[in-house]
């Protein structure tokens, strides 16, 4: 109750922030966009489009574009891999050369939205919708109650990627709208995967034990609870589920124990009951996982993977219902998305709130959550394109909290929430409506992947995008961010950014002071200077150069607005030092 009143409270000082963005400086090129599925008129600003791919044959319905039984969505990264997941089946594309993407195989196999993740050689994909079937097959299931149904969590080898083959598939009361991937830093051997299931329970005729009576008649309701499947890495086929742990279960045991459903007070949002998670963000590094909870925001204590523990939970007057979760690098930050209308509604419009739809950002100090602000797309939208907040992930740009997120029809939004309180958009791609009526369609998913941005479109196929330099990016910010590679990548699995010790991430850092005025520009030019001399040497004399510098910035970092960054800086420069030749 007492975040609830500080939330009312602070819907106030948000204005400030809500307010900036509702009053561009020139028209912004995204309102009025042509519609078209094919032939759409286009906003970009401070990106660059690389490459455009529709979606495979098998994968589109040429009479019905916004066909959600074909619908794109979540994405994953192995190498260079790129898996798309989607409700018709999985698309695997060779990325070596991200300007020129192409279909390598394709895994045929409905059954929703098909949330995808990658570990090793195996791949997850989650399965929810009822036609599901154990054999992937097409044709669906027709029975109330069938053995060939299947609703859960699929795991492919994908050892031979042009033959992908199943080699265990295991079911759930609710299926798997989406699911999380977690490691344990103890145990290389095994991983864990968090399932979220949204839909109605199954009969108990088809799976045993599934039980859909509220909690009051039956305490072991599939409702309010996860599952947690171990998967034995060297045997996958005898993954199961060893937990359903009730994260939501008050001090009293009532296992329906946060938020009951229903308005905030007047002018409130309806925010749906907590009786399922959507997405939950693993941060292994930091042993805490963010929940997106219908209801409710939670944080969960992961230290202990099979046993995850819910430590804080928050409420929100303006959240309808609680979807997704991002770490900032540090962990300090918590972004949570809101989708309202559950991303078939055009909840961008003029007229709507601009809280309402949006991200909310929280300060993390322990296990306390204190929010800070909100975040939502700047461009008003039409009733023609559905729009609100949806999946995303950080840029690697040293020193900054820099997101880029789908929005649907929105289009994707790159923006900085390195101040909690002053979000503010940096970049944007934006697409006209898919028809002059609302037709599903828009980005699902925006993701930075090894120096490119990656963007599941539902309806038109993949994007791929790169950072321009502008008032708000440096070229030693992008070049800085791309030198950050990864072998793989899961959207609810984050990992620690981690820079190599390169010359262009400290002038990175420089870069942004100046922007913020962290310190005098006058200080920064001459850091410059001293990066520059000590990059002109060799063996010792380049480290105690650059060891002397560091020591300065260290001490210069008292009086400096941003000292956090600046600290990083010096923290940077050393690692320099120890990596020099």
């Amino acid at each position: 109750m007492k975040t609830h009143i500080l939330l009312l409270a602070a819907m106030a000082s948000v204005a400030t922030s809500l307010g900036a963005q509702d009053a561009p400086a020139a028209p912004d090129p995204r309102v009025g966009l042509r519609a078209g599925w094919t032939d759409a008129g286009q906003a970009i600003r401070n990106l660059t489009l690389v490459a455009h791919r529709e979606r495979p044959a098998a994968f589109v319905n040429v009479n019905n574009p916004g066909d959600f039984g074909v619908a794109n969505a979540d994405l994953a990264f192995s190498g260079n891999r790129l898996f798309l997941g989607g409700f018709h089946g999985v698309q695997i594309w060779d990325i070596t050369h991200p300007a020129d993407p192409r279909v390598r195989s394709t895994i045929v196999c409905p059954g929703g939205q098909g949330d995808v993740s990658v570990h090793g050689h195996l791949l997850f994909m989650s399965v929810e919708e009822t036609r599901g079937r154990v054999d992937c097959g097409a044709q669906g299931v027709e029975d109330t109650v069938s053995a060939a149904r299947f609703r859960g969590v699929r795991i492919f080898d994908v050892r031979n990627i042009d033959r992908p083959v199943q080699v265990a598939a295991v079911q759930t009361c609710r299926g798997s709208h989406t699911h999380t991937l977690v490691t344990d830093p103890r145990d290389a051997s095994h991983v864990y995967v968090y399932v979220a299931g949204t839909s109605p329970v199954r009969p108990a005729a088809e799976l045993a034990g599934c039980s859909d009576r509220s909690p009051g008649d039956d305490t072991t309701t599939a409702y309010f609870r996860i599952e947690v499947i171990r998967v034995p890495l060297a045997a996958p086929a005898n993954a199961r589920i060893v937990n359903a742990p009730r994260i939501f279960a008050d001090s009293t045991g009532n296992i329906a124990g946060l938020w009951a459903g229903g308005l905030h007070g007047p002018g409130t949002q309806f925010t749906e009951v907590t009786d399922q998670c959507h997405d939950i963000t693993a941060y292994t590094e930091i042993g805490l996982a963010a929940g997106a909870c219908s209801g409710n925001g939670i944080l969960l204590d992961i230290s202990d993977p099979a046993s995850p523990r819910r430590v804080a939970e928050v409420t929100d007057p303006n959240f309808a219902y609680w979807h997704s979760a991002t770490f900032s690098n540090d962990g300090s930050t918590v972004l949570f998305t809101d989708e309202w209308g559950g991303g078939v509604a055009p909840h961008c419009l003029a007229t709507d709130r601009r809280e309402w739809g949006a991200n909310a950002i929280f300060e993390r100090v322990g296990h306390r959550l204190r929010f800070a602000s909100y975040y939502k797309l700047p461009a008003p939208q039409t009733d023609a394109e559905n729009c609100v907040a949806h999946n995303g992930s950080l840029i690697p740009v040293p020193g900054r909290d820099i997101m880029a997120q789908a929005w649907y029809q929105g289009g994707i939004s790159v923006f900085d929430f390195t101040d909690p309180a002053r979000p503010f958009e940096i970049a944007f791609f934006d697409r006209g409506p898919m028809d002059t009526t609302l037709v599903l369609g828009g980005y699902w998913s925006t993701y930075w992947y090894n120096g490119h941005i990656y963007a599941s479109e539902i309806g038109r196929g993949l994007d791929v995008f790169t950072l321009a330099p502008s008032e708000f990016l440096s070229e030693n910010e992008i070049a800085a961010a791309a030198l950050v590679r990864d072998t793989i990548f899961n959207a609810q699995n984050q990992t620690p950014i981690v820079w190599p010790a390169r010359f262009v991430v400290a002038r990175a850092y420089l870069d942004g002071l100046v922007r913020s005025d962290g310190l005098r520009r006058s200080w920064t030019e001459q850091v410059d200077r001293e990066l520059t001399r000590a990059e002109a040497l060799r063996g010792a004399p380049r480290r105690a150069a650059l060891t002397e510098l560091a020591a300065r910035i260290d001490r210069d970092a008292a009086t400096a607005s941003d000292a956090k960054r600046v600290r990083n800086l010096a923290a940077h420069v050393r690692r320099l030092s120890a990596a020099s030749p």
